[in-house]
Parts: structure tokens; C-alpha cells; sequence
């Protein structure tokens, strides 16, 4: 009865499903480790981020360029304060408000954007502290320059003058006259009764929609793997059924059974 097996065709068929349930199982399992691997990376994130918050600030310069391992890290620098601008839309807490950005310029002649604080509302000059005169030292987290589109920054036009939508040199650099590092700070404590801002995660890190897919394909690989295996068996019924029948003389048509009319 099993005979057909040896058939060209069914040779065709086993060879694909012994060799389709390995490679479905293999893709499944590599996509698993690519989500473990992901989940891993953001342990990662995370540890480095509580150790970077207890290590000792480093000199700026020696930070840059800002990246995944330098982005988050303290870092110190030193200068006088200069032009202060608003950066609006910013949340904190679930609460609508705003930056205060205020530009370091630094010994090396250049200028740092440092967010002092948050505060709460629609953006307003009148509502932020001015920052501090003289000669600085501000201690916070090194952050790499934003676009449109990142965490919600929205775009440069149609803001009113003294306010940026993105913390990047490209967007202030029309805004004021400075030499701008590509990088920005935020400061461990907050100035003047403002909230600090907390350092943002570096991009590529953490859960994302990617990690997800991750483990979304490795159900669809063995879900593939299940079907192969199913329609195996669904094939072999049915032509252990025809044989079957073949072997008892009866025609394809004879094994369904077709309703006869009483009319």
C-alpha cells in the first residue's frame, strides 16, 4: 500500500520536507537569538547607564565624537554662559513645558549647548532663569545632536526668535553666531528651581520595534515548520486512501458518495 512512496514524485516531496523542517527550524532559532541578543544589548544599555551616572565626570573633549559608548557618560567642561534659547514641546513627568538652553563657551573657543533645566507650560523667556555670570564648571550627560524626527522633535520652521526645535549644531547654527560642538549636556542638577532633564538613550538601543519583529518571525519560521509536517500528512492520507480504493476496484468517482433523487 505504501509503495507510491518509492514514486519519482514522492521522492520529490520527502526530499523537500526533510529539507524545509531543518532550515525552518534553524531560521526560527536564528531569529530567537537575534531577539535574546537585543534583549541582552538593552541589560547593557542599562548597566552602563547606572555605572555611567556614578562615574566621575571626564573632560568633554576627550568624549567626542558622541556615540553608543560615550553617549549618557558624564562629562565636565568649563567656560562663561552666553545666548539663551528655548527648546518648546519638550515633556517631562507627562507634563507639556520646555527647555532651557544656554550656550557654554568654552575655553577652547567653541560653544557647548547645555540644558539647564525643564519647565513646565508654553515656552517663555520671561519664565527662564537667567544662567549663572562668570566663570562655570557644569557636570552632566553628554547627548548627540538631535533631528527631526528623533523622540519627537518636530521641525525648525515657524518657531518665534530666542527658540530651536532640535538641539544640534545644524539647527543653531542660524540661531547664533557661536562655533558649536556637535554634541550637547545636560546638567546633573537643574538651575533655578528647573527639573533636570534626563540623558536620553543612545539610538540603536533598547527594545524596539526590530526586537519585536525578531521574535514575530521566529514564530511564523516554526509555524512553517508545523505546516510542512501537516501537509506531509495530509498528502499521505490521501493517497493511502486512493491506493485503497485502487485496490479494491474502485473508480475515483466510486469512492464519493453522490445523493440519489427520489423525484
Amino acid at each position: 500500500m505504501y509503495r507510491f512512496l518509492l514514486t519519482p514524485r514522492w521522492w520529490g516531496i520527502n526530499v523537500f520536507v526533510l529539507l524545509a523542517i531543518p532550515f525552518c527550524i534553524f531560521m526560527g532559532s536564528w531569529q530567537l537569538s537575534r531577539f535574546e541578543g537585543r534583549v541582552h544589548e538593552e541589560h547593557a544599555a542599562n548597566r552602563q547607564a547606572a555605572s555611567d551616572a556614578s562615574q566621575a565626570a571626564r573632560p568633554l573633549d576627550s568624549m567626542l565624537p558622541v556615540n553608543k559608548a560615550t553617549s549618557g557618560r558624564r562629562v565636565s567642561a568649563h567656560g562663561r554662559y552666553g545666548a539663551q534659547l528655548l527648546v518648546p514641546g519638550r515633556q517631562l513627568d507627562d507634563k507639556n513645558g520646555f527647555y532651557v538652553l544656554t550656550l557654554l563657551r568654552t575655553d577652547h573657543g567653541k560653544s557647548l549647548p547645555v540644558v539647564r533645566g525643564w519647565l513646565p507650560g508654553k515656552a517663555s523667556a520671561a519664565k527662564a532663569p537667567a544662567a549663572p555670570r562668570g566663570e562655570v564648571t557644569v557636570v552632566g550627560a553628554l547627548q548627540a545632536s538631535e533631528t527631526p524626527g528623533d523622540n519627537g522633535v518636530s521641525a525648525q520652521g515657524g518657531l518665534p526668535a530666542g527658540q530651536t526645535a532640535a538641539i544640534s549644531s545644524a539647527a543653531l547654527v542660524n540661531l547664533v553666531p557661536d562655533r558649536l560642538y556637535d554634541a550637547w549636556v545636560t546638567l546633573d542638577k537643574a538651575d533655578s528651581g528647573m527639573k533636570a532633564v534626563p540623558a536620553s538613550a543612545p539610538d540603536g538601543t533598547g527594545l524596539d520595534l526590530k526586537a519585536f519583529q525578531n521574535l514575530g518571525y521566529t514564530g511564523e519560521w516554526f509555524v512553517f515548520a508545523g505546516f510542512t509536517v501537516f501537509m506531509w500528512f495530509r498528502l499521505l492520507r490521501r493517497e493511502v486512501e486512493a491506493a485503497r480504493d485502487a485496490a479494491l476496484g474502485l473508480a475515483p468517482e466510486d469512492s464519493v458518495p453522490v445523493p440519489v433523487s427520489n423525484s
